[in-house]
């Protein structure tokens, strides 16, 4: 695996070195020592000895120095071994670490962790995807929001959110893992938007049981999605002949969570109208006039949010179009971990009808490869004698671009 140029070069020879910042982002579920025991039968193809914590980590950690990322995205981090293990050798290795355990009886959570040469942390926002209150938010996943400030950067207001999660798993609940990511996209926009209302620079890692162009991979990338008439099962795309034929409720999640169709969070988003209204009255009533309209005749189905999201990855090989994989196991070898990021300026997202102004972006210089199936299979699948995850880390590299 090797860091790739995109196409489209980068100009580097810029006469003032502290107006650009670069920085790299991997995303990595390093697989918990108790789910890989409580699922044994993923992996009766790997000798045991390499299955253990004691042999597993060394590898993990060697290849986390190896790839030397700036901010690091991991899932599954086991408490006990993050308190005794991970968290001491990151940092070691100069991380400042923040950590998200799930809420129920699994071990196991989020942490992103960050170079503190490279940033400062100005805000932690871990998010809870249970509610006691409502029965279809029964599962413990979670997610991290960090708001992280560049140093040694000509603009000392600029700040970049990174987001970690890891959603539920189960393929037959589309509707569950639609709801914890619409509460993320809420904790997002409640973080990451600005006083002036503009959008900070934005990447989102994790793993999120699904597959590329799924309806869910989709709704991320496109920021809309049409629900009305769509299998639970399908959500997802993990199984390819979905059992049952359980439709999507309308709407998805209860009024009582708080979260509008756009994804953010209600109090918010009655604030941003008020605002918006205000400025429209004074500046141009007929164009409020007309997005009203709009927003009037939205279907009850249409999920939005405010974000133009770019995948680092493309899911499959420009030569051949044999799928890319980030995972392999007994059972499956597909693709379900994801960097998405922020790929353009000032870009407004209108059929959300929410106004928000996207301020600077993301440019992608390069990207840690990834392999096929066939590749994985070569040397044994996941977990190996080298590579002690069932998961590949992936790795991005940017640029900040104002």
């Amino acid at each position: 695996m090797k860091i790739i140029e995109e196409e489209t070069q980068v100009n580097q020879d810029n006469k003032y070195p502290w107006e650009k910042f670069d920085f790299t982002v991997m995303s990595y579920n390093i697989l918990s020592q108790d789910l890989l025991e409580d699922n044994s039968h993923l992996y009766k193809h790997c000798q045991g000895h390499i299955l253990t914590w004691n042999y597993r980590f060394p590898n993990i950690l060697a290849e986390i120095k190896q790839l030397d990322a700036d901010v690091l995205c991991l899932q599954e981090v086991q408490e006990n071994q993050y308190g005794t293990q991970i968290k001491p050798s990151l940092e070691a290795l100069g991380y400042h670490c923040e950590y998200k355990m799930r809420t129920g009886r699994k071990p196991d959570g989020c942490a992103t962790c960050f170079k503190t040469s490279k940033f400062k942390l100005l805000s932690s926002n871990p998010v809870e995807f249970f509610r006691h209150n409502i029965p279809l938010l029964d599962r413990d996943n979670v997610g991290l929001v960090l708001l992280l400030q560049p140093r040694f950067y000509c603009k000392t207001t600029t700040a970049i959110c990174v987001a970690n999660t890891h959603l539920l798993y189960n393929p037959r609940r589309g509707d569950i893992k639609l709801t914890q990511l619409a509460m993320l996209l809420a904790e997002i926009t409640n973080v990451a938007i600005r006083e002036d209302g503009h959008f900070c620079p934005l990447v989102i890692c994790g793993d999120f049981n699904s597959v590329p162009h799924s309806p869910l991979y989709n709704f991320l990338r496109e920021g809309k999605l049409n629900y009305e008439g769509l299998a639970i099962g399908k959500v997802s795309g993990q199984e390819r002949s979905p059992r049952g034929n359980r439709i999507l409720t309308i709407p998805i999640w209860p009024r009582s969570l708080g979260i509008s169709q756009d994804c953010v969070y209600e109090e918010q988003e009655k604030q941003r109208e008020k605002e918006k209204e205000k400025e429209e009255i004074e500046e141009e009533i007929a164009k409020n006039s007309e997005e009203v309209i709009v927003v009037a005749k939205r279907l009850p189905t249409d999920l939005h949010h405010s974000f133009q999201l770019s995948s680092v990855y493309s899911h499959y090989f420009p030569e051949s179009g044999i799928p890319e994989v980030t995972t392999c196991h007994s059972r499956s070898a597909v693709t379900v971990d994801y960097i998405f990021y922020s790929a353009t300026k000032d870009s407004r997202t209108k059929e959300s009808g929410a106004g928000y102004v996207f301020d600077g972006g993301l440019t992608l210089l390069g990207r840690l490869s990834l392999v096929s199936e066939q590749d994985l299979w070569a040397v044994n699948g996941l977990p190996n004698k080298t590579n002690s995850s069932d998961h590949l880390p992936l790795l991005a590299m940017f640029r900040l671009e104002e």
